[in-house]
């Protein structure tokens, strides 16, 4: 019973601590409007590339690819500036 409890209770902590980042991620992008408008941005020129139905002479995957890339990296980045304050 008490190993039961304590599977729950860490699930439970552990979606509260995800939480607390989530809401700091989107704290953090209000904090950086720029770092979010260029997610959007990127975000919708994938989607633009993607249902593109020539390939930009042969460049298409590589942009897709290097754009999802930057998109990730941007995320991480707020990620971290989230991780980091709410350590203070």
């Amino acid at each position: 019973m008490k190993t039961l409890r304590n599977v729950i209770l860490g699930a439970a902590l552990g979606s509260l601590a995800t939480f607390g980042i989530a809401q700091n991620v989107a704290s953090e992008r209000a904090n950086h409007p720029r770092i979010a408008a260029a997610i959007t941005s990127i975000d919708d020129a994938i989607a633009y590339m993607e249902a593109a139905p020539h390939d930009f002479g042969g460049h298409k995957a590589a942009a897709i690819a290097s754009s999802k890339a930057a998109v990730r990296d941007l995320r991480q980045a707020l990620a971290f500036r989230a991780k980091a304050d709410r350590g203070k």
